[in-house]
């Protein structure tokens, strides 16, 4: 019963207080700007799933989306890496560019093979679709805190994670600009839409 009330609270968590409801409001968009500042994705360098180090340095100048899951995950990550697996389908048949990057938020866990076979079971193309471990918990804390403003914690009482649940969008300066829904009514039109108008705009 104890593990069953935890699971609901996590639950509670991640859909209301973490994803961002803003105040009761449905929208499934989000402008993260501070007046004309955006905020800036911290300097990293991590392993994905093939083992081989990705860092900022690999989305330089380009548009990127980016979320944080975990392959034990009981609850959101599936559907969100199911909601994600379909933008990325929609990119490529659209004819738009981005990259994908999946920040795992239980590292000690999720090596890189076991990162991959979660992306397989989805169907990910790891052409530009990168998970990505390497790093102890608390440096993923931080920098989700610090570079997009969401809260990453291990549950003391089970084998889970509360995270937030929101697919970012971020800009080719590295700036997170929007972020979007990920669990429920997943605006996948407005997600290519925003990421083809910002490729027009470095043209």
């Amino acid at each position: 019963m104890r593990k069953k009330k935890t699971i609901i609270l996590i639950l509670f968590s991640l859909i209301c207080g973490l994803a961002a409801c803003s105040n009761g409001n449905k929208a499934k968009v989000q402008s993260v700007s501070n007046g004309d500042q955006y905020q800036k994705v911290g300097s990293f360098s991590y392993i994905d799933q093939d083992g081989n180090s990705y860092s900022q340095a690999d989305l330089d100048k380009k548009v990127w989306l980016a979320n944080f899951i975990f392959a034990n995950c009981e609850t959101v990550c599936p559907p969100m890496t199911a909601h994600m697996a379909k933008i990325q389908k929609l990119l490529k048949d659209n004819g738009v560019k981005a990259q994908i990057v999946s920040f795992s938020v239980d590292p000690k866990r999720d090596t890189p093979q076991k990162l991959k076979a979660f992306g397989m079971k989805f169907d990910a193309n790891f052409s530009n679709w990168h998970f990505l471990t390497g790093y102890h918990q608390k440096d993923i804390e931080t920098f989700a805190r610090k570079s997009f403003n969401t809260a990453v914690s291990a549950n003391p009482t089970s084998d889970q994670f509360i995270h937030g649940t929101s697919f970012f969008l971020i800009n080719q300066k590295g700036q997170v600009i929007k972020r979007y829904d990920g669990v429920q009514n997943v605006p996948y039109k407005k997600i290519v839409n925003d990421i083809r108008d910002l490729n027009k705009k470095e043209r």
